[in-house]
């Protein structure tokens, strides 16, 4: 295998999505920054969400309005500081977003359009129609390519690079070229997204496979609440494609087999915008108890008329047009519930910094702790701005003060010999195939509704999974443009995620938000209101526990 000289950067950001490129934006301009993604930088998922991002920009709303119901959402299990940074900073992001080009839906005063969301006090979601993150992320990726800013285009970064309990670069496969490289930088910033492909059904993109938690995993940082994954209301039946939350914002109804607008049972003020763990669940229930229509229930957005649905939900309509074969201006949609997104992630506080100099960490791969146990809708690309912005700031500062130190041989010389190792496996499985029995296994045991019972047998089967993760066959030998060893590398990093989810909802004997426990129905704050903590040991995972900063709001 080739190796070439040495790259060397100031700040390297891992993931090009939203919270990647604000970082690289933020971070100072004399210092060298560079991107490095497994994707064309607008093929990051950034670009699929639909819905919005939320801000108090209204005369009536405020801050502390949003701070609160952000923390109740999160049914007070998120870091109230973090929280209170976010939503104070939110209404100077948006307008900086403005600034830079993006271009916002308008109310009837040609000001920034709000929407209603679930688990809000206020319409307080700023939107582009319901293709708010591709209208941020091809504003933002304008911004790197004025700045000339280095990108590495479909790279995957297959270890940090940790010496003297220092971050000091990644090793990367070059997918167009093939080969390992070492990519040396003072700072580094894990910016890759959630794991949400680690179940069968998912919204998320099939490159959303937790690369970044999984490296900084291996190197020693902490995990925070995997437990909590959030299954978003809405998915389109059989694909699991999304169906934003702003169809239900713009006044869709949700209706069982009788034709019943069913949340009347479950949250008769909120209706619809209850909270998502709120809505999945009565859907889960709804279904269960025999409801449903062929296993889902439906949306229902004929009440808003043909034109509200083609000026606010044209890829809605679009979407089930194209993989549901019907119109829902005549038509209401099938959806179910659906593995959206991790609220756990790489343990990092407000400034992006981890447990080890030098490594920081933003966006869904991060828990930084704003959404608790439990995500309000738009609060996602808010994090990605506001905590992209801030690590970028800090890695700078960071990156400003320290040097390149010349890096012993060894870590590129063990990537290699992995690498090699799975090229040269061959009788094995395919990796598709032990990653359709990991997400099986998991959106059956650890979906919506979870017990003890459920919750021991995928563990039993992912621990099986493990070694047979390591010896899948890749069949393509080549160098040059191998998805199939990067699918095998990224089921690796899938299995070792499962794990770490399962153990913390297995040890976490409590419901609440996203983490529905059957056996334990009820929120236990006198025992369980604390972070899980899960780090990698030769013998596994092991758990431990820290305490949720609670500053002005008092859990209820």
């Amino acid at each position: 295998m080739t190796t070439q000289r040495t790259h060397l950067h100031d700040i390297l950001i891992v993931g090009a999505g939203l919270a990647g490129m604000r970082a690289a934006l933020a971070a100072p301009t004399n210092l060298d920054v560079a991107l490095i993604s497994k994707v064309h930088p607008v093929r990051s998922h950034s670009v699929a969400a639909q819905g919005g991002i939320n801000a108090a920009l209204g005369e009536n709303d405020s801050w502390e309005a949003h701070a609160f119901d952000t923390a109740k959402g999160g049914l007070y299990l998120g870091d109230q500081d973090a929280i209170e940074a976010m939503c104070r900073e939110a209404p100077g992001d948006i307008l900086e977003l403005e600034r830079l080009g993006v271009i916002f839906s308008r109310d009837a005063e040609g000001r920034i359009a709000q929407r209603p969301f679930g688990g809000a006090g206020f319409p307080r979601t700023c939107y582009a129609a319901d293709r708010t993150g591709h209208a941020l992320l091809h504003a933002l990726y304008e911004q790197i390519l004025k700045r000339r800013t280095t990108v590495y285009e479909e790279w995957y970064v297959t270890a940090l690079v940790i010496e003297d309990g220092v971050c000091r670069g990644v090793i990367a496969w070059d997918i167009v070229r093939g080969g390992l490289r070492l990519i040396q930088a003072k700072a580094v910033i894990l910016a890759t997204g959630g794991s949400g492909r680690a179940f069968l059904t998912s919204t998320n993109a099939v490159i959303n496979t937790g690369d970044g938690m999984a490296l900084a995993y291996r190197a020693g940082v902490p995990l925070m609440d995997m437990e909590f994954v959030q299954f978003h209301p809405t998915t389109l039946k059989d694909t699991g494609i999304l169906i934003t939350e702003g169809a239900r914002g713009e006044g869709g109804y949700l209706l069982n087999t009788l034709g019943e607008r069913f949340l009347k049972r479950y949250a008769p003020e909120q209706m619809e915008l209850a909270t998502r763990s709120t809505v999945s669940l009565a859907i889960g229930q709804e279904i269960l108890e025999g409801r449903g229509v062929d296993g889902c229930v439906l949306l229902d957005l004929r009440h808003l008329g043909r034109d509200k649905i083609l000026e606010r939900l044209p890829q809605i309509r679009q979407i089930a047009m194209e993989f549901a074969g019907l119109d829902p201006v005549e038509t209401p949609i099938p959806i179910r519930p659906g593995a959206h997104y991790q609220m756990g992630g790489v343990r990092a506080n407000q400034w992006g910094e981890t447990a080890i100099p030098g490594l920081f960490a933003a966006g869904e791969c991060a828990c930084v702790s704003v959404h608790g146990a439990n995500r309000l809708g738009g609060n996602s690309l808010l994090e990605t701005i506001v905590f992209g912005r801030r690590a970028g700031t800090r890695a700078g500062e960071y990156a400003g003060t320290a040097r390149h130190e010349t890096l012993a041989p060894q870590h590129l010389a063990e990537e290699q010999a992995r690498v090699e190792r799975l090229l040269a496996q061959s009788g094995g499985e395919r990796a598709w195939q032990v990653r359709q029995e990991l997400g099986t296994t998991l959106s059956t045991n650890l979906g919506i509704f979870r017990t003890k019972e459920s919750m021991t047998a995928a563990g039993s089967t992912v621990r099986e999974l493990r070694p047979r993760a390591a010896a899948v066959t890749v069949q393509d030998k080549g160098r040059v443009f191998n998805t199939d060893l990067i699918q095998a590398l990224e089921l690796q990093c899938l299995v070792e995620l499962a794990e770490t989810i399962i153990a913390g909802a297995l040890a976490r004997e409590e419901s609440r938000g996203a983490h529905y426990r059957s056996d334990f129905p009820t929120r236990n704050d006198a025992v369980w209101l604390r972070h899980t903590l899960t780090q990698r040991t030769p013998g596994g995972v092991r758990l431990s526990y820290a305490p949720v900063t609670v500053t002005r709001f008092q859990p209820k």
